[in-house]
């Protein structure tokens, strides 16, 4: 199973939904960094469950436990580990995916190839749950970027088909929803309450970009930007597309279109358009790194879904209980920044040793 990330940084993640804690190892981080753990907390408040009524009820203080890599408030070298005990489980819930799969679920895919003995509470270690100590992670090293004056920024672009509207140009941290429409944000919350009174969910889309990085992070083929990028994008639960840039639309424009004509601006070469998302060849070239994470709908819904029967071979129907997100999406904005930030002060690191 592979739980770790990165080159330069290594990061693991451990432990399951109902396990009695879930987890991190940091690798690779410098001595001598401080971290600013109020920045931490309100980071990982940005993910944390039971706050509002498009989230799961499961309430969990997602307060991380330091057991080692830092001395006071800094780093000091050594592996980074931190934990964060599960306290408002219920297993009971569970008790029947052994036998019967939930549809949109790994249950199954993970019945036939751990032959039975993986942890179905809470989905195990497959659950949302584990994007605690990917943001735990992930809110490190945007920390250490934003010392570097690399910030990262994102916002929900899109809920059950209803876009948001304008540009992002800055952080929506501070907001309640994510947005930069607060008109558009109401009307997502409001088809969010729609899928969640008839029993359903939504899915959606967010938009992330990193800005003011340095021409030359990443490189050709197999270790380009994106590729960094969509593979711990891909690490988080619920994703199923992800595009740089223009992205798919690429697809319907003229070469003269999609190429971003090259300009000098304050004596640095930048280019007029940024229809390739910051990245030249796998390359940065110096414009703001930008990208689309597309999130399917929560899979655990309470409509009645066919099933199959594991042990008789019937089909039958099954009727997900449990505590779920109508729509994942507002809690995954930081798990996105937490992802980028990994894979890309991994890439800054990597290109640091070669200067």
């Amino acid at each position: 199973m592979s739980s770790s990330y990165g080159e330069n940084i290594r990061m693991t993640i451990f432990g399951q939904s109902h396990s009695a804690a879930i987890g991190m190892t940091l690798e690779g981080i410098p001595a001598g960094k401080k971290l600013d753990f109020d920045e931490l907390a309100a980071f990982l408040s940005r993910r944390a469950p039971g706050k509002n009524a498009y989230s799961t009820p499961r309430k969990e203080a997602d307060t991380p436990e330091f057991l080692c890599g830092i001395v006071g408030d800094t780093t000091c070298g050594t592996p980074l580990t931190a934990i964060i005990r599960n306290t408002n489980t219920r297993s009971a819930d569970y008790s029947q995916l052994k036998t019967l799969p939930r549809p949109g679920h790994a249950d199954y895919t993970a019945e036939v190839k751990y032959h039975g003995a993986q942890d179905y509470a809470g989905g195990g270690h497959f659950s949302g749950r584990l994007t605690a100590p990917l943001c735990i992670a992930g809110g490190i090293c945007k920390q250490l970027l934003k010392q570097e004056g690399i910030e990262i920024i994102s916002r929900i672009a899109a809920i059950g088909g209803i876009e948001d509207e304008g540009v992002l140009r800055a952080s929506t941290a501070e907001k309640e929803f994510p947005v930069v429409s607060d008109l558009q944000g109401e009307r997502m919350k409001a088809r969010i309450a729609e899928a969640k009174a008839q029993g359903d969910s939504v899915g959606g889309i967010i938009e992330c970009a990193v800005l003011n990085l340095p021409v030359g992070l990443g490189d050709p083929m197999f270790g380009g930007m994106e590729n960094h990028i969509a593979q711990i994008v891909f690490g988080i639960p619920a994703v199923k597309g992800l595009e740089f840039g223009a992205g798919f639309a690429v697809s319907q424009m003229t070469g003269s279109e999609n190429n971003d004509a090259f300009c000098i601006e304050n004596r640095t070469v930048r280019t007029e358009t940024n229809h390739c998302g910051g990245i030249l060849g796998g390359i940065t070239n110096g414009m703001p790194l930008t990208f689309r994470a597309a999130f399917k709908p929560t899979p655990s819904i309470a409509m009645a879904q066919k099933s199959v029967n594991l042990e008789t071979g019937e089909q039958t129907e099954l009727s997900v209980t449990g505590r779920h997100d109508p729509c994942i999406v507002p809690r995954a904005v930081p798990c996105v920044e937490a992802a980028a930030a990994i894979a890309v002060y991994d890439a800054w690191l990597g290109r640091k040793k070669e200067v």
